[in-house]
Parts: structure tokens; sequence; C-alpha cells
């Protein structure tokens, strides 16, 4: 026989036994792989199983159920108190808003001021975010006695009440920038710092509220127009 012809076929021969155990030892991997995910796949329901037999975690359950519904309750009793919107009262209406919850915040407002305006568009988004605090506005022409007594020189004046007690005031908007074109932001940490309002938990802001990089409040024509 040809010696190079031996040797090809000798050589074939060895290739073909690497193929095969190429392929039982790819075979033995698979059911090796099989094996272990059917393994974890019971471990985990076994743990699954422990788990809602746990009585630290029914506990844990049983906490935030009862943790949900006291928040409900406290949300409806503060929405019957006049809290989650932005409402106009009367001045015979005054004193049983201030006095009937915890946190009020109060704008005192001209119907033909441009930046009052400007304060309610702010003040109605806060309050849809601001559950805790009840959010009114009053008109001062038709409230004399009340913009007498708490000495209201300045239009917008948006004055806050602490169980019925007047506690700060924001006059205008000098510590807003002195400009017309604040964010409902810039409001909000104004009146974060002055402890009328909580600060949210983080994740809660909405695209609405962030209007800080979107100025949508322009300057006014009429910059005279807060003062009474």
């Amino acid at each position: 026989m040809d010696p190079d012809s031996v040797k090809s076929t000798l050589s074939n021969l060895a290739f073909g036994n690497v193929l095969a155990a190429a392929a039982r030892d790819y075979k033995k991997e698979l059911l090796t792989q099989e094996k272990a995910n059917a393994s974890s796949s019971f471990n985990e329901e076994v743990d699954l199983d422990e788990l809602m037999d746990d009585p630290e975690l029914e506990k844990l359950h049983a906490d935030r159920i009862a943790s949900l519904k006291k928040e409900a309750e406290k949300r409806q009793k503060l929405s019957m108190q006049g809290h989650g919107e932005y409402r106009e009262i009367t001045e015979a209406d005054f004193l049983s808003e201030v006095t009937g919850t915890d946190k009020v915040i109060c704008h005192f407002y001209h119907r033909e001021f441009y930046r009052c305006k400007i304060m309610d568009k702010h003040l109605k988004t806060l309050s849809l975010r601001h559950f805790t605090t009840k959010f009114v506005k009053l008109d001062a022409e038709n409230a004399p006695f009340f913009v007498s007594k708490l000495g209201i020189k300045t239009l917008p004046c948006v004055i806050m009440f602490r169980k019925g007690v007047a506690t700060d005031r924001v006059v205008g908007f000098q510590d807003l920038g002195g400009k017309d074109d604040f964010s409902t932001r810039s409001l909000e940490i104004l009146l974060l710092k002055k402890g009328i309002i909580d600060e949210k938990k983080r994740g809660e802001e909405d695209d609405d509220y962030l209007e800080g990089r979107n100025r949508t409040v322009r300057s006014s024509g009429n910059p005279d127009s807060d003062s009474d």
C-alpha cells in the first residue's frame, strides 16, 4: 500500500475520533446544564413556597395594607376639609377655612393684577401636589376687614397659617427674584423653607410640575400691577 495513502487514512481516522469525542463531550455538557436548570427551578419553587408561609413576610404585608388604608382615610378626611384643590373663598368663609385644618396657604389677590394671575397658576399646580396643605384664594377687594387686620399693602400677598395663626407671608415677587418668569419649583422651594408644605418623596415629581425648565409664564407688560 502506498505510504502516503496509509498516512492519509490514519489521519482521517484520528480526526474522526476527535470529532466523535467532542460530540460526546458536548452532549454531556447539555445534559449537565439541563439537570442544573431543573434543580435551580425546583429550588426557586421551594423558596417561594417557604416565603409564602414566612410569618415575617405576612406581617410586612399586613403592615403595608394597614399603612395604605390609614393614608387613604387621611386623604379622604383632608379632601373633605378642602385639600387637594385651589379654591376661591369669601370673607365670610375665611375664619372657618384657615382654622379648620393644620396648614393653610391663602392668596389675597386682585382680579385685574397680572402678577396675581401668575401666582394663581403656580399655587394651583402646587395644590395638587401638596395634599396636606390647603390652598385657597380671597379677593382682596371683597375682604376689606381681613386685608386691614392682616396689614396687607401689596398684592399678590400669600399668607401662611398654622392652626389658624398667620405665621409667614410672601409679598409680591420680591422673594422670587423680583421677576414674573419664576418657576413653580422656585415657589415650592420658598414654601418648603417656610415649613408650610412638605417635601415630596423622590420619584413623585411629574412633568407638569417641573416647568422651571420650560418657563411658560412670561414677563408682564405692566410691572406696576402688583400694588393696590
